[in-house]
């Protein structure tokens, strides 16, 4: 009692004598799961007491706006190759617009329940759009449940006052798309997941079709 025990280990192979009645953790990215925070906790889950053992965050959920920006492009642009194109950034965004809603891609609930546990993840979106503009990229967002209905965001509509530890997770297309006023964007996005490495790909399909970004984890992946 009233001791604190420092363990250097990784999360997934240690293996505690007394099982947690609360597990708390600080693994979120901005995108949500783009720092593994899946992959870590689904390891460290095995601390906790089963059935009453709780995990804080319990839950987080990644989502995604279509905007324009032509400074990010830009500045994207200046590498002068495909790989910068097809990487994500943390970016605090300024000269930008959002041109429809966010929408949500998916959520991770721990403890994860699931047999097999499988991380992958794919979602669709349309994104009506009001205004003719230029579609340069996204912008990733997260809204994560710690306890009960206490919640952090980044997300436009829930954002916590405040918050400045995350900022959105820019994702890039390669050339700008116009859009006429009254279409629809299109866009799709995998969370690919391997032995070693987890990885983004994403495409967009309409107005236009543009290439698919990132196969493979050709330009971009992280670590496991």
């Amino acid at each position: 009692v009233g001791k604190v025990e420092v363990v250097h280990s990784d999360m997934r192979a240690f293996h505690p004598d007394v099982l947690a009645d609360i597990l708390v953790s600080e693994l979120l990215g901005s995108f949500g799961d783009n720092e593994l925070s899946p992959e870590c906790l689904d390891g460290a889950q095995s601390f906790l007491k089963p059935g009453t053992g709780v995990s804080i965050p319990q839950s987080y959920t990644s989502a995604m706006a279509p905007i324009s920006s032509a400074k990010l492009h830009q500045e994207v642009k200046s590498y002068n190759d495909v790989k910068h194109f097809e990487t994500t950034y943390v970016v605090k965004m300024h000269a930008h617009r959002v041109l429809s809603r966010p929408q949500d891609c998916w959520t991770f609930d721990h403890p994860n329940h699931e047999t097999p546990i499988d991380n992958a993840r794919y979602s669709v979106h349309r994104f009506p759009i009001t205004r003719s503009s230029c579609l340069t990229g996204f912008a990733g967002y997260f809204d994560a449940k710690l306890y009960g209905d206490v919640h952090i965001s980044i997300h436009p509509e829930t954002f916590s006052t405040g918050m400045f530890s995350w900022f959105p997770l820019l994702i890039p297309i390669r050339t700008p798309i116009y859009l006429p006023a009254g279409c629809e964007v299109e866009a799709h996005i995998w969370r690919r997941v391997e032995d070693k490495k987890v990885w983004y790909e994403w495409v967009v399909t309409s107005p236009s079709v543009g290439p698919l970004n990132n196969l493979n984890g050709r330009s971009f992946s992280i670590g496991l």
